[in-house]
């Protein structure tokens, strides 16, 4: 069975997943909304906006686009041309609990995963073989798409694509490998892999220059590369030392049968620099199959090492006046106990790096009968209200976490902040 049909043949079964039934079971209120039994930090709770009865069918990305106005990227499934661009609204009035109000501004997309808010004051979508922008018009209004990039690859284990803003116009995106770990059936895993090879490599982070009066793209090449699949890229500020800023990768490494490795990597990425995939892992050591083959040392070491399949989904960094202030945001999707939440990591005040261990704001969010499902968060954002805003793709939810009102008791399993 070749690459395609194999690829054809995962959508299939991906699609009666996304289509079956999801489930959580709301128990009293937080705030105006429905409450959930999600442990969160004492003193919160996990409220429930929308879910698949607004019509959610795989969120994967949400961004406040103007106060009260969330725009959310819905993939639809891995078919293409199933993915919608929603708009979210709260309501700011009625009986609790109250529900989000969703409409739809965009359909037809091709797996929407990227989104975000451009220095012009646009919003930038990234679909599977293409960038686009479009200006923020009146709610509910339809997008004037304006085309970035296109022809990407949009082919592959990985298409998706991730962006991200850095200073002076500087547009990152993700251009994922084609496949987990450069092997095709039992054979030997290549070497060199094609993956890497040419002017156009994919597993890499690319860099476009926007320019000009319409801020085009004046310049689009590899930034760096061996990164198996970046769906998870933050930018931090500009300092005199780091005039472009610093991009932080989220990596997620090669799919091991082993629940222990390899780790996922939390890389600090530079020009040019080459980070190990498909031959290295974690702490510069040899993938499997790779071992007497490649020279790890001749790779980029991770700035850290997360959990094995933890499945870094998205990163943000937390505004400042939040209670996420100076910390790393990142969703962790993952399915085994390292995964399944949403962690901060803090940002050293010498370096600006993050560093310590991970702080728990959705965790302990495994499935609990008749309760909740499994936690599958793949996106998050932080409102102009200091709320965090979650979306999970396969529970097809849209959760935020709010402070506990008097009447509302925190519950006993609260994860510790």
């Amino acid at each position: 069975m070749n690459r395609a049909v194999r690829l054809a043949a995962l959508c299939a079964l991906a699609l009666p997943l996304l289509a079956a039934a999801r489930g959580y079971t709301p128990a009293g209120r937080c705030g105006d909304f429905a409450r959930l039994d999600i442990p969160s930090p004492a003193g919160t709770c996990v409220a429930l906006l929308a879910d698949e009865a607004e019509g959610l069918r795989a969120p994967r990305r949400i961004l406040e686009v103007a106060p009260g106005r969330y725009w959310i990227a819905d993939m639809g499934s891995w078919e293409p041309k199933r993915g919608r661009l929603l708009e979210m609204t709260l309501p700011a009035d009625g009986p609790a609990p109250r529900r989000a109000r969703i409409a739809v501004l965009a359909s037809g997309l091709d797996r929407p995963s990227g989104l975000a808010l451009g220095p012009d004051g646009k919003v930038y979508v990234g679909e599977a073989g293409s960038v686009w922008r479009t200006p923020v018009g009146a709610p509910g209004a339809a997008p004037q798409r304006e085309t970035v990039l296109d022809q990407l690859p949009d082919d592959g284990t990985h298409p998706l694509k991730e962006i991200a803003f850095g200073p002076g116009d500087r547009l990152y995106v993700n251009v994922g490998s084609s496949s987990d770990n450069c092997r095709s059936g039992q054979d030997a895993p290549a070497l060199p892999c094609p993956d890497g090879e040419g002017a156009k490599p994919r597993a890499a982070v690319y860099e476009a220059q926007l320019g000009g009066p319409q801020r085009t793209v004046q310049r689009f090449a590899p930034f760096a590369t061996g990164l198996r699949n970046s769906m998870a890229l933050a930018v931090l500020p500009a300092t005199a030392g780091a005039p472009e800023g610093r991009l932080l990768q989220g990596e997620n490494s090669i799919d091991y049968r082993d629940p222990q490795g390899p780790p996922e990597e939390l890389n600090l990425l530079q020009r040019g620099r080459f980070y190990g995939w498909p031959y290295c892992v974690g702490p510069r050591k040899n993938a499997q199959g790779y071992e007497g083959r490649y020279d790890c040392s001749k790779s980029e070491a991770p700035l850290a090492l997360w959990p094995a399949h933890a499945a870094p989904l998205q990163m943000a960094l937390g505004p400042a006046g939040t209670p996420f202030a100076g910390q790393l945001l990142v969703a962790w999707r993952g399915p085994q106990a390292s995964g399944h939440r949403v962690v901060g990591f803090k940002l050293d005040p010498r370096t600006g790096l993050p560093t310590g261990p991970a702080i728990d704001w959705l965790a302990g969010w495994q499935a609990k009968d008749v309760v909740r499902p499994m936690g599958r968060p793949t996106g998050l954002t932080v409102d102009r209200a200091g709320r965090l805003l979650v979306v999970e793709d396969f529970n097809r939810t849209v959760l935020m976490l709010l402070p506990v009102q008097p009447s509302t008791a925190p519950s006993s399993s609260s994860a510790k902040p």
